[in-house]
C-alpha cells in the first residue's frame, strides 16, 4: 500500500509530468522546467508510488509515457487550468487592468492585424506593454516555454499542449502594377510571366510555391525577397508579377492591381491560406487570456469587413488602380 494519498499531488508535481510527457525526455523536461535532473527524477519516482503506475519507460533514447500515463494527461491539464482558474478569479475586466504579452507573428499577420489590436488594446486598459517578436517557422517550444503568449501563423505547431483556433482564411491572388502591363489571363501567360516571391530569411518558401512545385508548375521565378512588406518597391515600375496572400491589398501591396490567378489545373485548397491564433493549454481557461484572445478575433473579422484602401485592377493596361472592382471579404 502507498505512504502517500492525493493530497500529496500539486500544481508543480502536475506541471512536472506533463512536461516529461510532452517532452519526452527528463533532460529535456528538466531545462524547460529550470530544474536539474535529479530533481525530475525525484519528483517522478514520487508520483510512481502515488500513481502506482511505472508512467514512462524507456524507448531508444528516450522515454515513453505508459497507457496510464496517457489516460493522466488530460486530467492534469484540467486540473492545471483550474488551479490557474481559481488563482485568476472567474472573470477579466479590462478597466483599470494591466497588462504586459508578446505575440509571435511574421510580417503578413503582423501589419494585418497587430496595429489595430495594440490600438484597441490600448483604449480597452490602463496599461498596455506588447512586444511583437518574428514567428518564422514556429514550432511547440515557442509557447511550451512562455517565448510568446500568442502565436498567429498559417503553419501551427503541433502538440497536445498546444491550441489552435481558425482566425480567417485568405486565398492567393496574383498582384501586378497596372501602369507595365496587364493582367495574366492565361494559364501559358501565368507561366511565362516573370515573377516575384518571398523566401524567408531561414530559407523556408511560401507554402503556396511549394504546392506548386509538387504538382509540378515550373513558373519563371527571378526574384526572391526576405519578407512580403519588401515586394512592393521590386513590383513598382516592373513587368514581374507576385502570386500572394490576397490580403496583403489592405496594406503592403494596396497601391497594386490584382487578379485571379489563370490555372486550371491546380488541385482543390491549393489557393486558400488559413490563419490560425495558437496558445498554450496553460492559458486554455485563464479569464485575461480569454479576452486577448476574443479581442483578436474581433479585429481579424473587422479587418475582413473593410475593403482595400485601392480597389482591384482587371485588365486594361495603364488603368488607374481606381477603376477596377473591390474583393468581397
Amino acid at each position: 500500500m502507498s505512504n502517500f494519498d492525493h493530497l500529496e499531488l500539486d500544481g508543480h508535481a502536475l506541471r512536472l509530468f506533463l512536461a516529461v510527457l510532452e517532452e519526452g525526455s527528463v533532460t529535456a523536461a528538466a531545462e524547460r522546467l529550470g530544474l536539474t535532473q535529479s530533481a525530475v527524477s525525484h519528483n517522478l519516482t514520487k508520483l510512481r508510488r502515488i500513481m502506482h503506475d511505472p508512467l514512462f519507460t524507456k524507448s531508444g533514447r528516450g522515454i515513453v509515457a505508459t497507457a496510464h500515463a496517457q489516460n493522466l494527461a488530460e486530467q492534469a491539464r484540467f486540473l492545471l487550468d483550474q488551479m490557474q482558474a481559481f488563482a485568476s478569479g472567474a472573470d477579466f475586466k479590462p478597466d483599470g487592468a494591466s497588462m504586459t504579452l508578446t505575440i509571435a507573428a511574421n510580417d503578413l499577420q503582423r501589419d494585418l492585424l497587430l496595429p489595430t489590436l495594440f490600438h484597441n488594446l490600448d483604449e480597452a486598459l490602463s496599461n498596455i506593454r506588447m512586444t511583437v517578436v518574428p514567428s518564422l517557422l514556429p514550432g511547440p517550444a515557442l509557447l511550451r516555454e512562455n517565448h510568446c503568449d500568442l502565436l498567429i501563423s498559417p503553419r501551427p505547431p503541433e502538440g497536445v499542449d498546444i491550441v489552435q483556433k481558425r482566425l480567417l482564411t485568405d486565398h492567393y491572388m496574383v498582384f501586378y502594377d497596372p501602369d507595365m502591363r496587364d493582367a495574366p489571363q492565361s494559364h501559358d501567360d501565368y507561366l511565362g510571366a516573370r515573377h516575384i516571391t518571398v523566401r524567408y530569411g531561414n530559407n523556408r518558401t511560401l507554402e503556396f510555391d511549394d504546392m506548386l512545385e509538387s504538382q509540378g508548375i515550373d513558373r519563371n521565378i527571378v526574384l526572391r525577397v526576405p519578407n512580403f512588406t519588401a515586394i512592393a518597391e521590386f513590383l513598382r515600375g516592373s513587368n514581374m508579377i507576385a502570386t500572394l496572400p490576397s490580403l496583403l491589398q489592405k496594406h503592403a501591396l494596396r497601391d497594386f492591381a490584382r487578379a485571379p490567378m489563370p490555372l486550371n489545373d491546380l488541385k482543390d485548397g491549393t489557393l486558400d491560406l488559413p490563419i490560425f491564433m495558437c496558445w498554450h493549454q496553460r492559458y486554455q481557461h485563464d479569464p485575461s487570456h480569454r479576452w486577448l484572445r476574443e479581442q483578436l478575433e474581433d479585429v481579424a473579422a473587422t479587418r475582413l469587413r473593410m475593403p482595400a484602401n485601392r480597389p482591384v485592377s482587371q485588365s486594361t493596361r495603364h488603368a488607374h488602380p481606381r477603376e477596377g472592382h473591390h474583393d468581397d471579404y
